[in-house]
């Protein structure tokens, strides 16, 4: 695997590392590939991307009449409220940052995780993801915000950051950590976080009380390339890298309903029925972990 230029948003080339595994290959060609008019339509309602799904009820109300030509319009928009709504708990789980501290989007998407961090605290959030393509995306679409001084994505394996140690305030995972192994992860966020530096992944994970990971975990696996780890894992991995839970929320019942509503939309991918029987069942969970380092 050799290394590679990225031309930037403003004209310069960037490093790209190779790959530190075939795997990582992988992943790295999937999203460079992705394209799903899920993530892109959603994120043209107000230009922030999402990687991610949502939590909250749905407002029925805002949606109207299914039979409106405008309905669909409004589905969309609907989805794309609650997938910000997941990324507002997941910044409330932070703590307090000031606008001096520095902040990592581990799997940070086409960034609007980030954006959403620098529009609350003032401060710097410097996005890593194995894609190329999101990478140039984020970046072009910080630039046009005005705050490419503030936020950045590069490529670069979050497991191997460039970040000095302790010099992060927090840090996140909003599902990316499927993609990796647990202990390697943990590791890697502990050296970067300042002691009392805060933690927070979203993330599905399969519950250990099922017994195994269900058929539909294994849907879920094969569709988009990953390995989903159990909720024991999770908490595991964090207490041997230095991490101690703080708050531990199940958000299966808070998923549910961004799912169940995507289902009905033009921008379903075939693996919702997986996602609804699995939460549904007990197998499968959407859980928040915030952690301190210490």
């Amino acid at each position: 695997m050799t290394n590679t230029e990225l031309p930037t948003v403003n004209g310069t080339s960037a490093f790209v590392p190779a790959p530190a595994t075939p795997y990582q290959g992988d992943i790295a060609r999937y999203w460079n590939a992705e394209a799903r008019p899920v993530n892109l339509r959603l994120g043209d309602v107000d230009g922030l991307y999402h990687h991610h799904y949502g939590i909250g009820a749905v407002d029925h109300a805002a949606l109207g009449d299914v039979e409106d030509s405008e309905y669909e319009k409004k589905l969309i928009s609907e989805l794309h409220r609650l997938e910000s709504a997941q990324a507002e708990v997941l910044l409330d789980h932070l703590g307090p940052i000031s606008p001096e501290d520095t902040l990592v989007d581990a799997g940070c998407g086409r960034g609007g995780s980030s954006v959403m961090a620098h529009q609350r605290f003032g401060c710097k959030v410097e996005g890593v993801t194995l894609s190329s393509t999101q990478a140039e995306f984020g970046n072009r679409r910080a630039k046009e915000l005005e705050i490419d001084s503030h936020v950045r994505a590069q490529v670069c394996n979050m497991l191997d950051t460039p970040f000095e140690k302790g010099s992060i305030a927090g840090s996140w995972n909003n599902e990316s950590s499927m993609y990796v192994d647990l202990d390697d992860l943990f590791a890697e966020h502990s050296r970067f976080l300042k002691v009392g530096g805060r933690y927070v992944t979203i993330t599905g994970c399969w519950n250990p009380k099922y017994g195994q990971p269900s058929k539909w975990v294994s849907q879920i696996n094969a569709h988009f390339e990953c390995n989903i780890h159990s909720r024991r894992e999770y908490l595991k991995a964090m207490a041997d890298n230095r991490l101690v839970p703080q708050a531990v929320i199940d958000l299966t019942p808070d998923t549910l309903p961004y799912w169940e509503l995507r289902a009905t939309s033009s921008l379903v991918t075939g693996i919702e029925e997986a996602f609804i029987e699995s939460y549904k069942d007990g197998s499968f969970q959407y859980v928040l972990i915030a952690a301190d380092r210490v």
